[in-house]
């Protein structure tokens, strides 16, 4: 299946929450093909539509202070850290049908294993949660939404971010749950390039994808229906 793939660095949250409003606009309405943006952003904490607020573990003021962004955002799950070292990964992509999102949530936790295994990291799904973990330890999260069968948010790998960061929250509302990366795991320095590679395979490999050429951001992409 052809999809477009768009790397777009580093950038606020709220400008690529923007932008993946407008592209799964343009994807309900099979005005573009399936579309993956990969990026990194500054500090933000999100907060999903299950998200409780006693797992935010410090005050709007400090948050101020520290230069953290906070959005109550659509997506599924609670509450989770986004933020410099970490690569972000929005597939906007079409299900067949809604009973797939399981199996969607799926493809992606896999995509992030076997993008680890490329790192010598062994990791884990859990059936209680969704994202991947390393020896009980989060090293990815996932939030996924799903509007007009079309998918969008997505996942988070922790490549070299400061997990120090995670003390501000119960990440993904799992109090107590210790977090890694690539890496600390490694014991060396990993730079999110390295990491972009190895997803961007496993995710072209799980959903069988085949991407094409990308025009500008905002620009209207290729029609779903081009032969």
């Amino acid at each position: 299946m052809q999809a477009i793939f768009e790397d777009l660095g580093r950038m606020r949250y709220k400008q690529a929450w923007d932008l993946q409003l407008r592209v799964h606009v343009e994807r309900v309405a099979d005005a573009r093909l399936d579309t993956l943006l990969f990026c990194e952003h500054e500090p933000v904490l999100t907060m999903g539509k299950s998200g409780k607020g006693q797992n935010l573990l410090v005050s709007q003021d400090e948050l101020r202070r520290r230069g953290v962004e906070y959005y109550e955002i659509e997506r599924g799950g609670d509450l989770t850290y986004h933020g410099p070292g970490q690569l972000v990964a929005y597939p906007i992509f079409k299900l067949p049908r809604l009973r797939e999102v399981q199996a969607f949530v799926r493809k992606m936790e896999r995509s992030i294993i076997e993008a680890l295994a490329t790192f010598g990291i062994a990791g884990e799904q859990r059936a209680d949660h969704a994202g991947a973990f390393v020896r009980g330890a989060k090293i990815a999260s996932i939030g996924a939404a799903v509007r007009s069968g079309v998918t969008y948010h997505g996942l988070a790998l922790d490549v070299c971010t400061d997990l120090g960061c995670f003390q501000l929250i119960n990440p993904c509302g799992m109090p107590g749950v210790a977090v890694t990366s690539i890496a600390r795991e490694l014991g060396r320095e990993v730079s999110v390039e390295e990491a972009k590679s190895p997803l961007l395979e496993a995710m072209r490999r799980n959903f069988d994808l085949t991407f094409v050429s990308q025009p500008a951001a905002g620009e209207r992409a290729p029609s779903a229906h081009a032969s």
